[in-house]
């Protein structure tokens, strides 16, 4: 049996609800500089490369810091180290909006990137800790709701304010996530419980202890890699969607808050149903049916030419769909694969792996991708071979990855 804290009905619900508005504005965060990317390499003349490292100064900062989280985490009440961290972050983002150059805002999307990442990671943690496995499925898929309201709410709004705030511009996203993070912290403040360290030795001397017990489990590095694959199956692809549709596809940017709102609606509806299914049909079977069918959107939107913006909708909505549902039943294997004790260094270690295999597909495809004479992007197409070959990778490694307490 895993090691859970027990909470009544009422406490689960406002801990899911805390846990989802964290997520929601770190997901945000993430998710709103790739459809600003036409806007931000206006803006300071970038190119595809500078805008992959853009985006890549975030997860690979969060890579860092979650590797350095994963050392002290379980030496620390879970509540303390949430509030800490979440707070900090909302400080960093606030920094993004008023960056004034291409230099400042890498940097300020590194340290937001240091502190967003490990609430990743935390946010799967309560889960764990929280959450008995049979029932975890379920509850992963109300969190990974967040990332559809991100879609379906935040996403559009931010590009309509700065769509209808020309004053403020691409900066508006940003005062966004710090207002509504500044609104969930004090919720989280009163309904995320404490839970104390498990660590009865707490010397400095054994900080590396927990770290180092971690990746002696061949177990983990089978997640971790799994993790690796998983980043790698999406994140060639998606931050330079919207410059695709736009350049290549001529979908009007005014038009871009539509595509996230149809495919972030679907996603809200279908990210619990494909909780509720790996639950019900076992989480390794639910990933490879996913997995699957995500192929399929990846090679469409890779390969697409010139076509109304219906048919955009009709490529981006399945592709949002599935991509990001794999992450569903993925997540529940992934947080089932540590041991209980030790939980907190695992997730964060995994977070790492979340943040720089993220990193590593966006300079990866960033390389491959340029601008021919008429601005258009060239050799998408092989960033979508990538994401396959990766998602098949996936499919043969889910079935190796050993769930529950184990040795």
């Amino acid at each position: 049996m895993s090691h859970v804290l027990t909470l009544d009905t009422a406490q689960e619900k406002r801990l899911l609800l805390s846990l989802s508005g964290i997520q929601f504005t770190h997901i945000l965060d993430v998710m709103i500089i790739m459809p600003l990317a036409p806007m931000l390499m206006r803006t300071f003349n970038l190119s595809t490369v500078q805008f992959g490292w853009l985006v890549s100064a975030y997860t690979l900062t969060a890579a860092a810091a979650a590797i350095l989280a994963a050392i002290v985490v379980d030496r620390f009440d879970r509540r303390h180290v949430v509030l800490t961290f979440y707070a900090a972050f909302i400080v960093a983002t606030a920094l993004c909006a008023a960056a004034p150059s291409y230099t400042l805002l890498l940097i300020a999307r590194g340290m937001a990137g240091a502190f967003g990442g490990v609430l990743g990671s935390l946010v799967h943690v309560y889960i764990a800790d929280t959450i008995p496995y049979e029932r975890r499925g379920k509850a992963t898929g109300r969190i990974m709701a967040a990332f559809s309201l991100s879609t379906v709410l935040g996403v559009p709004l931010s590009l309509l304010l700065v769509n209808h705030l020309p004053g403020i511009g691409w900066r508006a996203p940003f005062i966004l996530v710090a207002l509504v993070g500044i609104l969930v912290w004090w919720l989280a403040r009163s309904s995320i419980p404490s839970i104390p360290t498990r660590m009865t030795d707490k010397r400095i001397s054994q900080s590396l202890v927990p770290m180092l017990q971690v990746l002696k489990h061949p177990n983990h590095w089978r997640a971790y890699i799994f993790m690796l694959l998983m980043m790698l199956g999406g994140f060639t692809v998606i931050p330079y969607i919207t410059l695709y549709v736009t350049l290549n596809l001529g979908y009007p940017e005014t038009l871009l808050p539509l595509l996230y709102l149809v495919g972030g609606a679907f996603i809200f509806f279908t990210s619990r149903w494909f909780g509720h299914l790996s639950d019900e049909y076992g989480k390794p079977r639910v990933f490879r049916s996913i997995a699957i069918l995500a192929m399929l959107p990846i090679l469409a939107m890779t390969h697409a030419t010139s076509m109304p913006w219906w048919g955009v909708l009709c490529i981006t909505t399945p592709f949002f769909i599935l991509v990001s549902g794999r992450f569903v039943p993925g997540m529940a294997i992934i947080t089932a694969a540590g041991q209980p004790h030790l939980r907190g260094t695992f997730m964060s270690m995994n977070s790492a792996v979340q943040s720089a295999g993220s990193s590593i597909a966006t300079i990866i495809a960033g390389y491959i991708i340029t601008r021919n004479d008429q601005g258009m992007l060239e050799h998408y197409n092989i960033v979508g071979y990538i994401a396959c070959t990766a998602i098949v990778l996936t499919l043969l490694l889910v079935g190796h990855i050993r769930v529950g307490v184990h040795k």
